[in-house]
C-alpha cells in the first residue's frame, strides 16, 4: 500500500504539472492534501501539517534564496558578469575559445540562477559564433553545461541549498565536494561531448541578442571576480578555519557564525551593494529597485520549494517516508544510488530539477538519518539525479531550443544528452568520493 500511495501521488503530481498545466505550487498543495487523506491523517490536522511543512522548509531557506537572487541581479546589472566573461575570453583566446566559455559559465553560474545566467551569456555566445564563424551548438553547449551543473550541484542555488538544510549537511563541505564532482562532469558533458555536435545546423535568432555595456562603464576585473565569488570564498575560508579553531572557542564561534549560509549571503550582498552598486555610480534607490525585481524573479521558486515542503511533511507525519526508507534500505543498492535514481525518475517525469530534488528529499530523508550515509554526498547524489535527461516538459529545454533555433530532434541530441551525461558523471563522482572520504 505504501508504494501504491507514493506512485499515485507522484503520478498525480506529474499529470497536474505536465498535462493539466497546473502551477507546481498549487499542484504540490493538491497532491499533499490527497496524500494526507489516502494515508489516514485526520482531516482537522491536514491544514496544520501543510503549514508546518511549508514553514519548516522556507524558514531555513528563504533568506538564502532571496539574497542569492539579489547578488545575482547586481552582478548582472552592474556589468560584472560581462567583465568576467571578457577576461576569461582574453585568457583562452580563439583556439581554446570553448574552454574559455566553460570556465566563464562556471564562474558566472555560481552566483546566478540558471535562467538569469542563460539569458545573460547568450549575447556572449552569439558574438563568439559570429566573430569566429564557429558552430553555435559546439560553442554554446559547454558554457550552458557549466551553468546547469552549478544550478544542480552547488549551493546557494535553491535545490542544493534546500537539500543541505533538509539533511543538515555542512554547506562548506558540500560546496568543496561539489567542485570536485562538477569539474569532470562539466568537462565531459561540455567540451568533450560538444565535439560530436559540430554538424548540428543552428542559426541563432538575432532578436535574442542583448545589448552589452560599454567597456568604460564595466567594473574592474578584481572587483567583478571578488564580489561575484565572495560567497564561495567565505564558505571555503570558514570551512578551513573551523578545522584549525577547534581549541579556540572565540574563533570557533566567530567561524560558525560567519559560515552560516544566511550570514554568508547577507555579507556578500552588503559588499556587492557598495562595490557593484554605489561605487559604480548607482543610487541606493536604483540598487534597491534591482533587488526588488530579483525577489519577484524567484518568488515562484520559493513557493514551489514551500509546496514541496508541504508534501514532505505529509509523508513524514503519515509514516510513509519511514516505510519507504525501510523498503529502499532492503534493496541491494547503496543509499546514494537510491537517492540519485529517485531524483532522476522524478526529473524525467516532472521536468523541474528543483522539484525533483525537493520531492526526493522528502522521501529519502528518513533513510539518511537511519543509514548514517554522508549527508553532503547525498545532497550531491540527488542533485546529480535531478539533472537527468531534460526534455519537452522542462523550460530549460525550450530556452535552449528557441535561442539556438533548433529542431526538437537536435535539441534532444544536444541539450538532453548533455544533461544526461553530467548526471551520470555526477553520480559516478559521488560514489568515488564515498569510498575516499
Amino acid at each position: 500500500m505504501t508504494l501504491i500511495t507514493i506512485a499515485i501521488c507522484i503520478g498525480l503530481l506529474v499529470l497536474l504539472i505536465t498535462w493539466g498545466k497546473i502551477n507546481p505550487f498549487l499542484a504540490f498543495l493538491i497532491v499533499s492534501i490527497i496524500a494526507a487523506i489516502f494515508t489516514g491523517i485526520p482531516l482537522e490536522n491536514i491544514g496544520k501539517s501543510l503549514q508546518k511543512g511549508i514553514g519548516d522548509m522556507l524558514g531555513s531557506l528563504v533568506i538564502v534564496v532571496v539574497l542569492g537572487a539579489m547578488l545575482g541581479k547586481i552582478v548582472a546589472e552592474s556589468g560584472a558578469a560581462q567583465r568576467i566573461a571578457s577576461v576569461m575570453m582574453g585568457i583562452f583566446g580563439e583556439k581554446n575559445i570553448h574552454w574559455g566559455l566553460v570556465f566563464t559559465g562556471f564562474i558566472i553560474g555560481i552566483p546566478l540562477f540558471y535562467n538569469v545566467g542563460f539569458v545573460l551569456m547568450i549575447p556572449l555566445i552569439f558574438s563568439v559564433v559570429n566573430q569566429y564563424k564557429l558552430p553555435a551548438v559546439y560553442v554554446g553547449l559547454p558554457m550552458l553545461a557549466s551553468l546547469s551543473v552549478a544550478h544542480g550541484f552547488l549551493p546557494p542555488h535553491p535545490s542544493p541549498a534546500a537539500l543541505v538544510a533538509q539533511f543538515q549537511a555542512n554547506m562548506g563541505i558540500t560546496l568543496l565536494y561539489g567542485f570536485a564532482i562538477a569539474i569532470p562532469a562539466i568537462i565531459i558533458g561540455g567540451p568533450i561531448f560538444a565535439t560530436t555536435l559540430k554538424k548540428i545546423p543552428s542559426v541563432p535568432l538575432k532578436t535574442f541578442q542583448n545589448e552589452t555595456i560599454a567597456e568604460a562603464q564595466l567594473p574592474s576585473t578584481v572587483n567583478s571576480f571578488l564580489t561575484a565569488l565572495l560567497p564561495v570564498f567565505l564558505l571555503a575560508f570558514t570551512t578551513i578555519l573551523a578545522i584549525y579553531a577547534k581549541n579556540l572557542p572565540l574563533l570557533k564561534s566567530a567561524s560558525a557564525f560567519i559560515s552560516d549560509p544566511q550570514i554568508v549571503m547577507l555579507i556578500s550582498v552588503a559588499v556587492a551593494t557598495y562595490t557593484l552598486g554605489i561605487k559604480m555610480g548607482f543610487s541606493m534607490k536604483k540598487v534597491m529597485d534591482y533587488y526588488s525585481h530579483a525577489v519577484k524573479d524567484v518568488s515562484m521558486i520559493i513557493l514551489i520549494i514551500g509546496g514541496a515542503g508541504a508534501l514532505k511533511q505529509i509523508l513524514i507525519e503519515s509514516g510513509v517516508s519511514s516505510e519507504i526508507a525501510e523498503i529502499l534500505k532492503g534493496l541491494p543498492l547503496n543509499p546514494l544510488l537510491i537517492g540519485w535514481l529517485a531524483a532522476a525518475v522524478i526529473r524525467i517525469c516532472v521536468g523541474s530539477a528543483t522539484v525533483a530534488g525537493l520531492t526526493t528529499a522528502g522521501i529519502i530523508a528518513p533513510m539518511v538519518q537511519q543509514s548514517g550515509v554522508n549527508p553532503e554526498l547525498m545532497v550531491l547524489a540527488i542533485g546529480s539525479g535531478s539533472l537527468m535527461f531534460s526534455h519537452v516538459n522542462d523550460p530549460g529545454f525550450w530556452l535552449f531550443k528557441e535561442y539556438f533555433n533548433l529542431s526538437i530532434k537536435n535539441t534532444i541530441r544536444s541539450w538532453s544528452m548533455m544533461e544526461s551525461i553530467v548526471s551520470l558523471v555526477g553520480i559516478i563522482g559521488v560514489m568515488i568520493l564515498n569510498f575516499v572520504v
